[in-house]
């Protein structure tokens, strides 16, 4: 039995107690043969009365102060299973991204990994399932004849960028970016690939990943 049961319990029965101890001075003192009660004993009444009104209110501290554990128990509970950590590639292979006229959300199809389901494989859309820190980690590959650009985007802000220069001499480029990052619940997280630039399409390493860090 836990410790909230055997409170209850405990309060029932007193509560049970004390009823059927009033309820048998009362039938006493409606019987007929029994003579009035003095001024002693109407004191001794009033007395019982003022310890029972005084237990019902520590009851019902108690019983608040019940409500109140409880629910800290559910917000710990709640805590302890909350479990978020995705990791996503861009998909396909040998085939550039980019570039666009725009800037463009990039949508990471293939998902290695998405415990908590807060990440949108649909939409390259990442949604803060609680309020916490979070930290996210974006990869790219991309070819030398276009610039880089990628911007990892908290709502409409920019938080960070992994950036290359264009160049004729160079055949490819690796670049990366980390960050971490304090979410609201239903805060969203994307990566933004910026106008004019390009990303190369690979499974093995153009990737966004992220996980919870630590839950308020």
């Amino acid at each position: 039995m836990s410790e909230v049961e055997s409170t209850w319990k405990m309060k029932f029965t007193i509560l049970l107690f004390v009823s059927l101890f009033c309820g048998l001075i009362l039938a006493q003192e409606d019987g007929p043969e029994i003579e009035k009660t003095s001024g002693t004993q109407s004191c001794d009444m009033c007395d019982l009365l003022k310890e029972f009104g005084a237990l019902r209110e520590k009851v019902g501290v108690m019983e608040t102060r019940l409500k109140d554990s409880e629910n800290q128990i559910l917000e710990l509970k709640k805590k302890e299973t909350t479990k978020v950590a995705f990791s996503a590639a861009i998909g396909g292979s040998g085939r550039q991204i980019g570039p666009f006229n725009t800037d463009t959300t990039l949508i990471y199809k293939t998902v290695i990994t998405n415990i908590g389901n807060a990440y949108n494989e649909h939409t390259g859309i990442f949604i803060a399932p609680v309020t916490g820190i979070y930290y996210f980690t974006f990869h790219y590959h991309a070819g030398g004849s276009h610039p880089v650009s990628l911007a990892l985007i908290k709502n409409s802000q920019r938080v960070v960028t992994a950036y290359d220069h264009q160049t004729l001499n160079d055949g490819a480029d690796n670049g990366s970016n980390a960050v971490f990052v304090q979410l609201q619940e239903g805060d969203q997280v994307f990566i933004r690939l910026d106008a004019n630039t390009n990303v190369w399409a690979n499974n093995e390493i153009t990737t966004f990943n992220g996980f919870l860090v630590n839950q308020d």
